[in-house]
């Protein structure tokens, strides 16, 4: 893997968090970075903006950092970073420490970051963030998802205004006419650059007088517990499967079963469907929500509140990289079964590396005859890896597309 970012006489060290699980194909930045980098330095070198370094003084913020080589970049801008992926923020904080931009210290990522000078916000977070004084500069990675860029550009609305330079970048294929819409409807007038290296950046005017709008988020909808139950699912924008119950999740609830004493992890848990569904299976079993996405977790706790609001002191909302937050507690929880439907993209690259860390974790973590229980795409395949780290795994329930397969730890 290329970790070595070199850019205008100025060189950075950067890695994918976790480093040790990523292609050598793979490094923590691309062209899109390239590009808002070198405009804005040239911008900064002209004297065309002024950014302050301090709580009082017009700030840079910067949005959908993937992992965090424009947070290390502009790190003694001291700039507001926005995010709302666990290995984002875990990309930063490896990324600092290796180019010696964090203090020296003991503890959490998060403890570790308020020594920081890059100011993190998760996106939840953000929805309520007061800035002490109007941004100056806004930068925007574009996100995968629009539900969240929507979101993102309503929460700005209320703290931007025209002197606001507001500057968003990307891949020219995920710079679309239904991204560039949103910009004009929610921020004002819009315009690109001319594509270099296959990037390209947006210009965004903010109006005179931006009034605020209503947040189409979270969006609801209610689907059947596996006893027939109505349970009301709500849904932050960044969250998968946002709109409707995934196909995948769907054949999962067919085929669930948990006993009172099982200690359930929800594994990638999205809105929280088949732990909630754990819930209404189990009503005293402890569930324990985990999903790399601070909007999926909200979502999840909502969504237990929304159908089980008693059951709430029985959950926890755990953000991690697959199991490794659980994993590396003192007193790791005794976890009996694991549920999990297991992702196969990073930011915009298609990989099976979270698929694989999700069992191994899945297998460190369960106790002696602790059940993993997998739904997945046939094409996937993961009953060759299920059986290389469990030494088998039974088919449970399948369809055309879909297969649910379970395993044991011996």
């Amino acid at each position: 893997m290329n970790t070595e970012f070199i850019l205008a006489d100025r060189q950075l060290s950067l890695i994918r968090y976790p480093e040790k699980h990523q292609h050598v194909s793979l490094q923590a930045w691309d062209s899109a970075d390239e590009l808002v980098i070198e405009h804005l330095e040239s911008l900064l070198s002209e004297n065309e903006l002024s950014i302050g370094d301090n709580e009082s003084t017009p700030s840079l913020m910067i949005f959908n950092d993937d992992f965090g080589a424009l947070g290390c970049w502009f790190s003694h801008l001291a700039p507001y970073w926005v995010s709302d992926s666990y290995i984002s923020l875990r990309s930063l904080h490896e990324n600092l420490k290796a180019n010696s931009l964090l203090s020296a210290s003991e503890g959490s990522c998060t403890q570790e970051l308020k020594t920081s000078p890059v100011k993190t916000l998760t996106s939840v977070e953000s929805a309520s963030f007061k800035p002490a004084c109007t941004p100056a500069v806004v930068v925007i990675k574009v996100p995968r998802s629009l539900a969240l860029l929507e979101q993102q550009l309503i929460d700005l609305q209320a703290y931007i205004t025209p002197e606001t330079t507001v500057i968003a970048t990307g891949k020219v294929k995920a710079i679309t006419k239904s991204v560039l819409n949103l910009f004009e409807k929610y921020i004002g007038p819009t315009t690109t650059s001319l594509a270099k290296k296959k990037s390209r950046l947006i210009f965004a005017t903010p109006r005179d007088s931006l009034k605020q709008a209503t947040s189409p988020y979270p969006t609801r909808w209610q689907c059947k517990s596996t006893m027939g139950a109505a349970l009301i699912i709500d849904n932050l924008a960044n969250t998968f499967a946002r709109q409707s119950l995934d196909i995948g999740a769907r054949i999962m609830l067919e085929h669930m079963t948990v006993s009172a004493n099982d200690v359930v992890v929800d594994l990638g848990c999205g809105n929280g469907v088949l732990g909630v569904n754990a819930l209404s299976l189990a009503p005293d079993a402890k569930v324990i929500f985990v999903d790399e996405s601070y909007m999926a977790l909200e979502s999840a706790r909502l969504n237990v509140l929304n159908n089980f609001p008693d059951k709430i002191e029985q959950c926890e909302f755990v953000a991690s990289n697959c199991l490794e937050t659980l994993l590396n507690r003192e007193n790791k929880p005794a976890v009996t079964k694991i549920l999990c439907n297991p992702p196969f993209h990073q930011q915009n690259a298609i990989t099976d590396h979270i698929a694989w860390q999700m069992f191994t974790d899945s297998r460190d973590l369960l106790v002696k005859s602790g059940h993993l229980v997998v739904v997945g795409n046939r094409h996937l395949e993961y009953h060759i890896k299920l059986k290389k780290l469990f030494g088998g795994a039974k088919v449970l329930a399948s369809d055309k597309k879909f297969v649910i397969l379970g395993t044991a730890k011996r």
